[in-house]
């Protein structure tokens, strides 16, 4: 378990702050309404429409964005459309697993677990992975909980716990389960379809699909590499972990908070992301309502982010980004050891994208070489140009070239 030697203040300063602005954003809707309503004679002057972009533009910069829904309806498998019911079919205290369950189909299709990442954005970011699979798979995903909604008394939770996680959620569906971990969650997939291989009494899934993660991320480091590997444990705990103030079910809980890994996403592009909304901005001039909603549908998703555990960021750090645990053959979990090679009869696919700038090249594909004892019959590795991290998981691309590798792999070994 490790300790925390200081307490940052900045999470109570953060809420200082929203709270300092909020009579600023009542004003700011308030002044929306009036100019939008269809009673203001000035409702489509140059003048209006100016000041009604500002006010939009500020009212955004400064909301505390929610959680946002998976939202999906329907889908279509073999031209026939079905329903989707969305269902919690596990409640656990830092994680629900949620099913897609189409309605009134007959037809049998593979189980996929989607594990997602725990890494700032919520699960809702792999809605665009869903719905590709969702034709083709039995689809199934990781929906983890804000550690700032879960109170202290409900325990810690480490990346042992997320782990165990996996383990249990594997058997629960299984065996014939397929798995598919996009981002961080790749070593603790891997580790835990090692753990179950090696466990005469679990049955291991039918395949497993890694997409952009760390597996060995001392290849071809990317500037999160390097910044992990710039910074001793020490300093991550004194400037990062946080304490979640008295105004969440968490009070008390460490973390590392949301906005702080907001505000690396957006530092690592922010000129593209300034580009957007001044685009967003010129979209409201001309009253192009789509244009600037597809941009905010975008930004609503991208804004929302949730606080991970101290105690899982932290171990993530010193296992994935120090030690490199799993890729030397030094991962221990509960006292197991993590050995892929144990895994024998698990079909492996490795992808990666070629421009992706979190997770470099070979960093995801470095599981096949690890996984000794998996037959080269049973190993696929993609790599999808013209990509970057984000592409290689959601996005047109992957949706016409990506997809097609999965389903065509798990139906493959799926039997």
């Amino acid at each position: 378990m490790y300790q925390y030697t200081a307490s940052n203040p900045l999470y109570y300063m953060i809420e200082f702050m929203r709270l300092q602005a909020s009579p600023s954003r009542i004003a700011l809707t308030a002044m929306q309404q009036i100019l939008e309503s269809s009673f203001n004679p000035m409702n489509h002057t140059p003048y209006a429409r100016t000041v009604r972009a500002t006010m939009d533009i500020m009212e955004r910069i400064t909301r505390q964005y929610p959680k946002p829904e998976f939202g999906i309806k329907e889908t279509s498998v073999d031209g026939i459309h079905y329903e989707i019911e969305q269902v919690t079919c596990a409640a656990k205290t830092f994680c629900n697993l949620i099913h897609f369950k189409k309605q009134k189909i007959k037809k049998i299709l593979p189980k996929l677990l989607i594990v997602a990442p725990m890494a700032g954005h919520h699960a809702t970011l792999l809605r665009g992975t869903v719905e590709a699979l969702l034709p083709y798979c039995d689809v199934y995903i990781t929906d983890w909980i804000d550690a700032a909604q879960i109170p202290l008394s409900h325990g810690s939770f480490n990346m042992d716990d997320y782990i165990d996680y996996v383990i249990e959620f594997l058997q629960a569906l299984g065996p014939d389960i397929h798995v598919m971990g996009v981002c961080q969650p790749t070593v603790p997939v891997l580790a835990a379809v090692s753990i179950i291989s090696e466990d005469k009494d679990k049955t291991p899934p039918r395949s497993m699909v890694l997409i952009g993660g760390p597996i060995d991320a001392r290849k071809n480091p990317t500037a999160v590499n390097v910044f992990a590997t710039e910074h001793n444990i020490d300093w991550f705990q004194k400037m990062l972990i946080t304490t979640v103030p008295a105004n969440y079910p968490g009070f008390g809980r460490k973390v590392y908070p949301g906005f702080l890994q907001l505000a690396g996403f957006i530092s690592m592009n922010w000129k593209r992301h300034l580009s957007s909304h001044i685009d967003i901005f010129k979209h409201l001039m001309i009253e192009d309502d789509e244009a600037a909603d597809k941009q905010k549908e975008f930004y609503d998703e991208y804004l929302s982010v949730m606080d991970l555990p101290a105690e899982f960021y932290i171990q993530t750090i010193q296992e994935v980004f120090h030690q490199f645990s799993l890729a030397t053959g030094h991962l221990v979990s509960r006292g197991r050891k993590v050995h892929p090679s144990s895994i024998k009869d698990v079909a492996l696919l490795g992808i990666e994208g070629e421009h992706d700038d979190i997770s470099g090249l070979g960093q995801t594909k470095a599981a096949l070489d690890l996984c000794i004892n998996i037959p080269n019959k049973k190993k696929q590795y993609h790599l999808q140009r013209d990509v970057g991290h984000y592409g290689v998981f959601s996005g047109s691309k992957f949706r016409s070239q990506v997809v097609p590798v999965i389903v065509e792999f798990i139906e493959k070994w799926g039997k």
